[in-house]
């Protein structure tokens, strides 16, 4: 009987690199291997598999058709191999190893300064990578294997998992001082000025769940969308250029100090975002990420 040979996780590693790169170089780097290391490699694969899986000219990396669904495939090995070791270390100590986390941009700076010192604290074995990204990108990473769970805001369509709500985060509209007549307990949505409105660009799920809160489609349409942060679009609102809408987690974490900013509650309908832990579903770890979770909620 014939012996039969296998790809090895490493071949798959350069080959999923490769996909994710587009270019020898910057995939070889991820690998932290020489860029003829990871060539080697992946034409050893193509022989052992007997076809072509990329197409190498000077300027462009072109996978073929097969070459794709075969890098899928890949990807998806290597997140069972990775789960082997999660399994592993789910039955050891709690929270302990390697773990990571995309955190959305309007919770990342906000949120983070208050839970990692007690992480470190309570968990010192637990070696936390942490990557800040919008929600569509930390989904996919989810999905990919690349990243092990993800805090973000609800609604949101992130696919297959299973999420953890940890806790509500209220919407407030902001708006110069001065434009203030008389002090009201909260803010109605059919006061906001369409035209004065600033958000974030799409991709931010903040935006959508302002808007959402809001019940007006002309907002959508006439509110201007900047591809910044929320402290860039805080100091264009206090240079006089518009109102905007923030998160109660961003004013009690001192967004407006020094400014001449005045926020009021939103008031609508749901207008709060639920702030969550989420993960693959079914994955070796859910007690760990469920611990995590509970951590997180107690720390915010």
């Amino acid at each position: 009987m014939a012996a039969t040979y296998l790809p090895t996780l490493k071949q798959l590693q350069y080959l999923v690199a490769l996909q994710d790169h587009g270019h020898f170089g910057r995939a070889a780097d991820a690998c932290f291997v020489t860029q003829s290391t990871l060539s080697a490699g992946l034409r050893e694969l193509e022989t052992l598999i007997g076809v072509t899986l990329v197409e190498r000219t000077r300027r462009v990396v072109r996978f073929t058709p097969l070459g794709e669904r075969i890098a899928d495939k890949a990807r998806r090995v290597l997140r069972e191999a990775d789960e082997l070791g999660d399994m592993a270390r789910a039955a050891g100590r709690p929270l302990s190893g390697e773990m990571r986390m995309s955190v959305i941009p309007t919770i990342a700076p906000f949120m983070l300064p208050r839970i990692l010192p007690r992480l470190r604290r309570d968990f010192p074995d637990l070696k936390l990578f942490l990557r800040e990204e919008p929600s569509g990108p930390a989904c996919e990473r989810l999905h990919n294997g690349r990243t092990d769970c993800v805090l973000l805001a609800l609604p949101y369509a992130c696919g297959e998992v299973t999420a953890e709500p940890l806790f509500d985060d209220r919407l407030f509209v902001a708006f110069p001082t001065d434009e203030e007549v008389t002090p009201p307990a909260a803010f109605p949505a059919s006061a906001i000025d369409e035209a004065r409105l600033l958000l974030l660009e799409d991709g931010h799920c903040l935006k959508d769940h302002a808007l959402a809160a809001c019940n007006r489609p002309e907002l959508r349409a006439e509110a201007t969308m900047l591809g910044t942060s929320l402290h860039t679009i805080v100091q264009m609102v206090d240079n006089g250029l518009g109102m905007t809408m923030l998160p109660e987690m961003a004013l009690r974490s001192g967004i407006l100090d020094n400014t001449h900013i005045t926020a009021r509650p939103l008031d609508a309908e749901n207008a709060v975002r639920k702030i969550a832990l989420v993960w693959r579903r079914a994955s070796p770890r859910e007690k760990d990420f469920r611990l995590l979770a509970q951590v997180l909620a107690e720390a915010a």
